[in-house]
């Protein structure tokens, strides 16, 4: 792995655990006021900009608070000079008063490095199951 691709999968880390932790100013650091997303669980619709998910973190919507950790499954890098498309299937596994638990979907997101590094710029997240099935 190349120094940029090391700069990159460090940013995104750094912005997926700010999530999980409730760390509002790295979320901010590492993602654009020009965010867009889809979070299919949320709602069908496209959502811009930070504050629906600073609302979201600083109440903690993860449910994250005991012990957690994240994986990033079949993780995959493609560069296009200054942008950066990742995408793996994430799984969320938290330790609670009821055991282990496991959530698992799949998720693309494009960086783009401009005069504040390297900043995600766009979200698209999908259920990882084979559709047209629905959860249990």
């Amino acid at each position: 792995m190349n120094k940029m691709e090391q700069e990159i999968w460090g940013v995104l880390h750094k912005h997926l655990q700010s999530v999980f932790t409730q760390d509002v100013d790295t979320y901010r650091a590492t993602t654009s006021e020009e965010l867009s997303l889809y979070e299919w669980f949320v709602t069908p619709h496209r959502q811009d900009g930070l504050d629906f998910h600073f609302f979201m973190i600083e109440h903690g919507w993860a449910g994250t608070s005991g012990d957690f950790r994240y994986d990033l499954l079949e993780p995959r890098l493609q560069v296009y000079g200054n942008t950066a498309v990742v995408s793996y299937t994430f799984m969320l596994t938290k330790a609670g008063p009821d055991g282990i638990t496991h959530q698992s979907h799949n998720e693309s997101r494009v960086l783009v490095k401009g005069e504040n590094g390297w900043q995600v710029v766009h979200v698209h997240k999908s259920p990882a199951w084979q559709a047209p099935r629905r959860p249990g």
